[in-house]
């Protein structure tokens, strides 16, 4: 059974969209690539210019929120075991 003309034209025709496609997909991918690691970039940026909140108290500081911090939790564990 031969396969007629049209159907190879179908064929030829609908192979090369489909190639135009992966192409348009892989100049997207690569853009999208790009972004990424600009993002990534700008991320990693930002993170280095932020502290934590304890790297800008003194240790004195610290140890004063500490021994608050552990007030709090003792009154919690007071109060839930009065329950």
């Amino acid at each position: 059974m031969a396969v007629s003309e049209i159907q190879k034209e179908t064929f030829i025709n609908l192979l090369e969209q489909i190639r135009s496609h992966v192409q348009l997909l892989k100049k997207q991918n690569k853009e999208l690539s790009r972004e990424n690691l600009k993002l990534k970039s700008k991320l990693d940026e930002i993170q280095n210019e932020q502290s934590d909140i304890f790297s800008s108290i003194s240790e004195s500081e610290r140890i004063a929120m500490r021994h608050k911090i552990s007030g709090l939790i003792e009154k919690i564990d007071t109060h839930l075991e009065g329950k």
